[in-house]
């Protein structure tokens, strides 16, 4: 089950569409930007069926 998820990037702040696999439960990921090309990582808590939180970092930011 894909959530479409509006964020802003980290690096440029421009929002863009990130798609998550709610059914993979709780994940770490890492994409590239649409809009500058960099890195994103992603941290994000699902139950399986609904989405809890997203977070994202730079990939020079500590996600822990």
């Amino acid at each position: 089950m894909l959530h479409e998820h509006q964020t802003p990037c980290p690096y440029c702040g421009e929002r863009f569409t990130a798609y998550i696999d709610l059914s993979q439960g709780n994940q770490q990921t890492i994409e590239d930007c649409y809009v500058c090309c960099r890195p994103i990582e992603f941290i994000i808590e699902s139950d399986g069926q609904s989405l809890i939180r997203v977070d994202t970092f730079t990939d020079d930011e500590n996600a822990f």
